[in-house]
């Protein structure tokens, strides 16, 4: 009989001996996950390397899109945020988004972004249409939205009347959903068949000996968040932070950090998140 059977033990994981505490629940996380993703993605070349993988092009240069993650609607109306929005060279826009799990309605959540990616993009009084930039919504999926296991999906408007000889609209706007769980190795490239892979299990595992170099160097970037002490401390507060907002109340905390905030009492808002006593007290200064 086994050893460890005879004991009912369980050999400890070792790469998990002495990993510092404080980075071990960062270290667990993928680029699939939206903190990791938004670490990572706050690096332009990063965000180059995601986009070039992903659209299988070659991009000269990005810049943010006047520094822009969100975008707001009419009054009362719902505006967006984008995980990032960046122009190339070319004047080429793209917003390239994260979803994990299949909730909401993706089709039509890539129907109102590109309904709000378009309306800054005109002066007004500007005649005509033409000075409309070229946009690609890339959505990266953990999960096969259509079922037919491939890894990308690429839509842009046809006319129907002229297929099987498809007659493209030319409106400029692409929208392409990636799926990590794809299966058409035979069709598609394996860089990004193994980007994929890397997103759902962001590990050295994942780098498979002669992958495409942007992929390895993309890996050193997220190895380099993954050991960041600051980052993991970040990490930790933001889930302190989301699990109060469930058991005290997502309005409640949130009224005290903005209160805090008002009264430039910004310093005091990791001990109200760490402090629970200090935070009841607080609560009961601000009759919440």
């Amino acid at each position: 009989m086994d050893v460890n059977e005879k004991s009912n033990t369980q050999m400890p994981d070792l790469g998990l001996i002495n990993v510092d505490p404080i980075l071990a629940p960062l270290q667990s996380l993928n680029l699939m996950d939206d903190y990791l993703f938004d670490a990572a993605t706050v690096d332009l070349e990063a965000c180059k390397i995601i986009l070039e993988l992903s659209l299988g092009i070659t991009i000269k240069k990005i810049c943010w899109k006047e520094g822009q993650k969100v975008i707001h609607n009419l009054p009362g109306k719902r505006g967006i945020r984008m995980d990032f929005y960046v122009e190339d060279g070319d004047g080429r826009i793209f917003d390239v988004e994260m979803q994990k799990r299949n909730v909401g309605n993706i089709p039509k959540r890539t129907r109102f972004y590109q309904a709000l990616l378009d309306a800054p993009l005109l002066e007004s009084g500007e005649k005509g249409f033409d000075n409309l930039n070229p946009t690609y919504i890339v959505v990266i999926c953990g999960f096969d939205i259509f079922g037919l296991k491939k890894y990308r999906y690429t839509f842009e408007n046809l006319c129907h009347e002229s297929l099987p000889s498809p007659l493209p609209l030319g409106d400029g706007c692409k929208k392409v959903i990636l799926n990590t769980k794809g299966q058409n190795d035979d069709e598609a490239d394996q860089s990004l068949i193994d980007f994929l892979h890397y997103v759902e299990h962001s590990t050295d595992e994942n780098i498979p000996a002669g992958c495409d170099e942007r992929l390895r160097h993309l890996h050193d970037k997220v190895k380099h968040i993954k050991s960041s002490t600051q980052i993991g401390v970040d990490y930790m507060k933001m889930e302190e932070r989301d699990r109060l907002l469930k058991e005290e109340g997502e309005e409640k905390v949130s009224r005290l950090i903005q209160l805090l905030i008002q009264q430039s009492r910004t310093a005091e808002i990791d001990k109200a998140v760490s402090d629970k006593a200090y935070r009841q007290q607080l609560f009961k200064e601000f009759h919440l």
